[in-house]
């Protein structure tokens, strides 16, 4: 089985308020998008992509990330997935993990951990709360909403009986806004 990573990048990130896009923000020597891109690239899957839409992030992705352009980026995060998606299954991919570009604690372990799992919608537990990264199966992905930005949640929704939980330890904060950025810059 072939698995890909697929970090979600598209996002206006409008509720930021910071000097830059948040993806863009400094973060421990580097930027956001860069901490969480590590984690993806340091799990080893088959190959790894970046979907990008609402700012240019290009000249932070090392070569060998395949880009994807997202052109409907303001119809939500599920044309994202889609978008990555779409390309993962057209270079032969079996199955794909998404992790979110503002997630720059999780580390490759986390997505290794959930790679490996069996199933084709497994999502990753940090206590008692699902975050991404989410592993979905080729069989999953016609089910895959068009847009809006709950994207995995609402298939996880729609078919509970398919959802495999892994526990993982990390810490899967969202950086929506300065404030949430401060503590951990």
């Amino acid at each position: 089985m072939s698995i890909a990573a697929v970090l979600l990048a598209a996002g206006a990130g409008t509720r930021f308020m910071g000097a830059t896009h948040k993806l863009r923000a400094p973060f421990r020597g580097s930027t956001v998008v860069q901490h969480a891109l590590a984690g993806a690239l340091e799990a080893r899957l088959d190959a790894t992509y970046v979907v990008v839409g609402a700012v240019e992030l290009r000249d932070l992705i090392p070569e060998g990330v395949i880009v994807v352009q997202n052109h409907s980026w303001e119809l939500g995060q599920a044309t994202s997935l889609r978008a990555g998606v779409f390309v993962a299954e057209n270079d032969g991919h079996d199955a794909v993990v998404v992790g979110l570009g503002d997630q720059p604690l999780i580390g490759a372990g986390v997505w290794q951990v959930v790679a490996q799992c069996s199933g084709d919608l497994v999502t990753a537990v940090f206590g008692d709360s699902r975050s991404p990264p989410v592993k979905l199966g080729a069989a999953v992905w016609p089910l895959l909403p068009i847009s809006g930005d709950a994207a995995a949640r609402v298939l996880m929704q729609m078919s509970p009986e398919r959802v495999m939980e892994v526990l993982c330890e990390g810490e899967p904060i969202d950086f929506d806004t300065l404030e949430d950025l401060k503590p951990w810059g």
